[in-house]
């Protein structure tokens, strides 16, 4: 079988390649929108499964990897950010606080489908103004949800704990791909 990652971010390529899988990289274009009334812990998995159903048919011997991530806080999702004042605000909401992160994964062959969503939860220490716009400036978080990688300087600098998968948080829960490419025999 060949898999085939949906994915353009460099981190989820990392991750996938470093659990010792081979891979192509397709590129998928959908628009990313979630209905109104979505419940947050359901909005990973929808986009994931949306970009999953926009890919062309597969063929028979190919496994299809989407993934989507979404941050959230105080009932209200933060997507990428549009520009700086965007990603600016995003991490001033993060300051201080508890927030999830949910990425949700769909694996698709011809005949499957199977989604699963992982949640961690992540706090933040208070971040001066100072702080985020050095991030900002130096770290250019715009290809990622909530404004921020946990592998990068905020995520060193800043987080206080976190409850659940570290990789989750990345973008990439490596647990469940490896457990339902394995189990599935998909791989």
């Amino acid at each position: 079988m060949k898999l085939l990652l949906a994915s353009q971010s460099p981190r989820r390529k990392e991750l996938l390649s470093s659990l010792g899988f081979q891979f192509e990289i397709v590129k998928i274009d959908c628009e990313e929108i979630l209905p109104e009334q979505i419940k947050i812990e359901n909005a990973a998995s929808y986009l994931s499964e949306l970009k999953a159903d926009a890919f062309r048919s597969l063929a028979d011997d190919e496994v299809l990897l989407t993934a989507d991530t979404v941050v959230a806080i105080d009932n209200q999702v933060l997507g990428k950010p549009k520009d700086e004042k965007d990603a600016f605000n995003m991490l001033r909401s993060l300051s201080g606080k508890t927030h999830q992160v949910y990425t949700g994964i769909t694996i698709k062959t011809v005949d499957k489908v199977i989604t699963e969503t992982d949640v961690a939860a992540v706090t933040f220490d208070d971040i001066t103004d100072d702080e985020i716009n050095y991030y900002i400036q130096h770290y250019k978080p715009f290809d990622k949800a909530g404004s921020y990688g946990i592998q990068e300087w905020l995520g060193m600098a800043k987080i206080s704990k976190m409850t659940g998968s570290f990789y989750t948080i990345m973008g990439l829960p490596t647990h469940l791909v490896y457990r339902i490419l394995k189990e599935t025999s998909m791989i």
